[in-house]
């Protein structure tokens, strides 16, 4: 199937059977995330999967009790650096200059141009504009779910600052944004898995200029 016919075909999965995703299609998902685009490559976030079923049953309590996080094989929690740093910006491009082989003149200008701007602004600012970063992975991470033949549930609905805490997020310099349970969809308790994918109509959405 192409690109769009997945598109088309994934929705919001509404109800889970907890039958367990094979590891080789989390590692899929996984390694679609690891290759997203993020701005200036920086890739600054986190990625937590919740297999154990104690934790996922806390996360449950502080995100809606959407059943979704108990019933699903592995929920992805996506978290942001909560600020960016000197460390954060250099380790990236030493990790290039290492895997690449070699040094180049622009881009060692350009890493000093984030140096000189980044660590300089508000944190608020810096959170929010890695936030941002995880949701063009989190994208890849649907999509990779779809071609997998999984079902997933992209959610926001949930207490960010008690979900750091209970995953300890805060000490390690993130803060959680986005939640992704992968599994099995359970039909028949599913009310959506039947209803027809309502979007804007292209003239709504698309201008030509």
């Amino acid at each position: 199937m192409s690109f769009l016919d997945k598109l088309n075909e994934r929705y919001a999965t509404k109800a889970m059977n907890g039958e367990v995703v094979p590891q080789e299609k989390i590692d899929n998902i996984l390694e679609a995330i690891r290759l997203a685009p993020t701005s200036s490559g920086l890739q600054p976030f986190e990625v937590f999967v919740v297999t154990n079923d104690d934790t996922k049953s806390s996360i449950k309590e502080i995100a809606w009790n959407q059943s979704q996080v108990t019933d699903c094989s592995h929920l992805l929690v996506f978290a942001a650096w909560d600020n960016y740093t000197v460390y954060r910006i250099n380790y990236m491009f030493d990790l290039t200059n290492e895997i690449r082989g070699f040094k180049n003149e622009g881009w060692e200008n350009y890493r000093q141009m984030l140096l000189d701007g980044y660590p300089k602004r508000d944190p608020e600012t810096n959170f929010e504009h890695a936030a941002r970063q995880t949701y063009i992975a989190f994208m890849a991470a649907i999509t990779q779910a779809a071609y997998e033949g999984l079902d997933s549930t992209p959610m926001e609905g949930f207490d960010s600052k008690a979900l750091d805490k209970i995953l300890g997020l805060r000490e390690k310099g993130l803060r959680s944004t986005l939640l992704l349970p992968i599994g099995y969809k359970d039909a028949d308790k599913d009310w959506l898995v039947n209803l027809v994918k309502v979007r804007k109509p292209m003239e709504k959405l698309v201008t030509f200029i």
